[in-house]
């Protein structure tokens, strides 16, 4: 699977460590950036992964700034994306099992790199359960068509 990381200046040194999570798990990494220190608008990273994993350039994405909660709001601005802001390993465990979440959204001011990876490593080891959820999902995706 191909997964697209992206971080703003906030996250970027944990994403060292999110991308071996990411290939130690046998998938592959899209860096998107940032790639420097110097302040960035985390819209833009948001957007950039989010619009990569809507169009199927990506099966799923991680984003990274202060909170996480900037990216996840941006990035479920784009139709088709579920964004979820994951704080520990059942959070994350069930975004992907009840939300089907395609972009795990993460906060640098709190978690540390070996902590992402651990929660990355359920992430991506998760799968949708289907059944009630899907009807809660496809109103989601209702939700997306009517604006």
């Amino acid at each position: 699977m191909v997964v697209s990381i992206g971080s703003d200046h906030r996250g970027i040194e944990q994403r060292a460590a999110i991308a071996a999570a990411v290939e130690s798990n046998g998938h592959s990494v899209d860096d998107v950036g940032t790639h420097t220190t110097d302040s960035c608008d985390y819209p833009d990273i948001a957007g950039e992964v989010a619009n990569r994993v809507a169009s199927g350039k990506a099966e799923r994405g991680i984003l990274i700034c202060g909170t996480g909660i900037g990216v996840s709001i941006a990035a479920n601005k784009i139709n088709g994306i579920r964004a979820a802001v994951c704080h520990d390993e059942r959070t994350a465990k069930l975004s992907r099992n009840h939300n089907n979440a395609n972009i795990l959204c993460m906060p640098a001011d709190t978690l540390s790199g070996e902590q992402m990876a651990e929660i990355i490593g359920i992430w991506l080891a998760e799968e949708f359960e289907g059944g009630r959820h899907e009807r809660r999902v496809g109103k989601i995706g209702d939700l997306e068509s009517s604006c």
